[in-house]
């Protein structure tokens, strides 16, 4: 087993702490994992791009080639589009459909929508909204995290434990909400494709 995960979006977002998720539960599941992180300005608002290579065998390089990603991750449309040459054939692009407009010249949002819906396997959420509809409008990471589980080859047991981790030391309440955002992306996810 191989898995190649793009995670893509800008600072504040929250992409670490789904890579730290993702991370926990490939190692709950006995996998081998590497990343690599590039962050851009260290202010909110700069991009921030992570590579997850996932395998059941020992993984010699950290970054994904050009057409092999499995998955591309984005917590921000415009971002989305920037990796989509990573993206395999049979790949999944799973994409918030609320922008963060941090530049002047922003394209109009129908036409990043219309170059994501020429991907086959695509998911456009609202993932912000559906935050808000469990509680808390900062889960849209989680929320996205749900949305990505179904292509993910990692159970979604294991995905629940890595949320656990992550965010137990912020309490009960906090993890609970957080599973309830990836339960909620997930089933959307499941509905809609």
């Amino acid at each position: 087993m191989k898995y190649d995960i793009i995670l893509a979006g800008v600072g504040g977002q929250g992409i670490l702490s789904i890579a730290a998720a993702i991370g926990w539960a490939a190692l709950d599941s006995k996998l081998f994992i590497k990343q690599s992180e590039v962050h851009g300005m260290s202010q909110r608002g700069g991009a921030v791009q992570s590579n997850l290579r996932i395998s059941s065998e020992e993984i010699a390089s950290d970054l994904i080639s050009f057409g092999s990603a499995d998955l591309i991750l984005s917590v921000e449309p415009m971002e989305s589009l920037r990796y989509l040459p990573f993206l395999s054939d049979k790949g999944w692009l799973v994409s918030n459909s609320k922008p963060f407009v941090n530049i002047n010249n922003y394209p109009p949002l129908e036409d990043i929508y219309s170059e994501i819906k020429k991907i086959k396997n695509h998911i456009l959420i609202d993932a912000e909204k559906t935050a808000k509809e469990i509680g808390n409008y900062r889960a849209s990471n989680i929320v996205m995290l749900g949305a990505a589980s179904p292509f993910i080859d990692i159970t979604y047991a294991s995905l629940e434990k890595g949320i656990k981790t992550i965010f137990a030391r912020k309490g009960e309440e906090v993890v609970s909400l957080n599973l309830r955002a990836l339960e909620a992306g997930r089933k959307f996810a499941e509905d809609t494709r």
